[in-house]
């Protein structure tokens, strides 16, 4: 895992995400504490346990961008789940064990990615080797003769010749003058194998039919004419597939899992209300507190790769709580969730800054994607602070969706422009308070209109 130090973290999630200083220190400390953790003797490092999250507050306030962001930073399994689709077991649809079945074979993804980089140099000699053999047979060998030696059908001129052949295309092949030769490829055929669904002890699942009956049936293999560039490709990959140890890679994602897994559960004021009794949307709510319960607790869960331990995973959950409160969770679930956290809404100052700040502000992404048009775009200072205004009144008026608001504003205020920029001439426009005012005018003073459009 990479050793950010809290205040890092912090300041990587500032690059992508306006204020909610509270949330980013709760994440920053629970991810800079699997790192304390593995630090510990052994005997204490087991009876450490992760201080899971539970961050509150309205919708598009930057709780699921913090989640996004996180997985970029955390070099360690994660896995984003929404908690409404969940089922309690019993129901037809997903089990709460699924997430971490998903989390293993992210995992194993990952490590399979990485062994597979370091092995990539040896995996490029072997290709180069087999695409040489497919530019030039080699001489075909024999069995041994009565005296031990190997029988070459050919003479030994021939040998060298092709010897010196083979290095002259060797020395053109890594120089690239061979990359848009074509050349005839065999090339095992990993597809045709479908997903079924079927149930299991804990509830319905997919697996791919080759997981379920493992080598039974032999690897096909199909021919394919492609470039000599792109059969580099083709080839260095299945080489670096045979090079990586699938036993170590398994081994070693159950231990990242375990270890320093996170997962993060959006959605959870969804499964927040107590039951009522009846039929409809909620009769499984609490069923599904209570399914997660153990997995947040810490317990043994069987996936295809083996058992994995959740004693140590770090649970992260988030929802907007407009209708119920963490206090509608069951007691135990709640207690699970020690760190409770508050995002704030956001106001006009905060608008302004997303739209300006941050690496990925809306306004640059306009202003990029218009460039590719040859199209100059720019944004006075009084426009953008127009924008903010009207954002936060629409909010105020209508639903409260938080940073989402911007991205409607700011696609009705450049939709014209977005149509036309490929064809006028020319190809400029300042974008302006009273450009602003004029083109969302009737939005901005119309409640009910608003209210359909943004």
């Amino acid at each position: 895992m990479q050793e950010y130090t809290p205040r890092q973290i912090v300041a990587e999630l500032d690059k992508y995400i306006v204020g909610q200083d509270d949330a980013k220190r709760a994440v920053a400390i629970a991810i800079r504490d699997r790192w304390r953790r593995l630090k510990l003797s052994e005997e204490l490092r087991e009876e450490v346990l992760p201080k899971n999250i539970i961050m509150m507050g309205p919708t598009g306030v930057g709780k699921t961008e913090i989640s996004r962001r996180l997985a970029a930073l955390a070099q360690a399994p994660f896995i984003k789940v929404e908690a409404s689709k969940y089922t309690e077991v019993g129901y037809v649809g997903r089990d709460v064990e699924s997430m971490i079945r998903d989390l293993t074979e992210l995992s194993v993804n990952m490590v399979k990615a990485e062994m597979s980089e370091r092995v990539r140099e040896q995996a490029g000699i072997h290709a180069e080797e087999r695409i040489l053999d497919i530019l030039l047979p080699p001489l075909q060998r024999t069995g041994a003769t009565s005296d031990g030696q190997i029988e070459v059908t050919g003479n030994l001129d021939e040998e060298e010749q092709k010897g010196r052949t083979r290095e002259k295309l060797r020395e053109k092949l890594r120089r690239g003058k061979l990359d848009e030769r074509m050349v005839d490829v065999e090339q095992t055929d990993s597809g045709g194998m479908p997903m079924v669904e079927i149930f299991t002890g804990s509830g319905m699942e997919e697996f791919n039919i080759k997981d379920m009956l493992g080598n039974f049936f032999p690897k096909r293999k199909k021919q394919r004419r492609v470039s000599i560039g792109e059969a580099r490709k083709i080839l260095e990959e299945e080489e670096a597939q045979r090079l990586v140890d699938m036993d170590k890679v398994k081994e070693e994602a159950l231990r990242r899992v375990q270890e320093s897994g996170i997962v993060f559960i959006d959605e959870i004021d969804k499964i927040a209300g107590r039951e009522s009794g009846g039929t409809g949307p909620s009769v499984s709510r609490e069923g599904v507190q209570r399914d997660i319960l153990p997995i947040v607790e810490g317990s043994t869960v069987t996936t295809k790769y083996g058992m994995v331990r959740t004693d140590h995973i770090l649970f992260i959950s988030a929802g907007a709580f407009h209708v119920s409160k963490p206090s509608d969770l069951i007691p135990e679930l709640q207690g699970r969730f020690p760190i409770r956290v508050e995002l704030h809404s956001l106001g006009k100052d905060d608008f302004i800054r997303i739209l300006t700040e941050p690496k990925n502000a809306l306004i640059r992404q306009y202003i990029a994607m218009l460039e590719t048009e040859g199209y100059a775009l720019e944004f006075t200072d009084d426009a953008i602070e127009e924008l903010a205004i009207i954002a936060t009144e629409v909010n105020e008026r209508s639903e409260n969706i938080g940073a989402r608001r911007l991205y409607t504003i700011m696609e009705r205020l450049l939709a014209d422009i977005s149509f036309n920029a490929p064809d006028v001439d020319p190809k400029a426009a300042t974008i302006d308070q009273a450009f602003v005012r004029e083109t969302l005018k009737e939005i901005a003073q119309d409640e009910d209109l608003s209210r359909y459009i943004l």
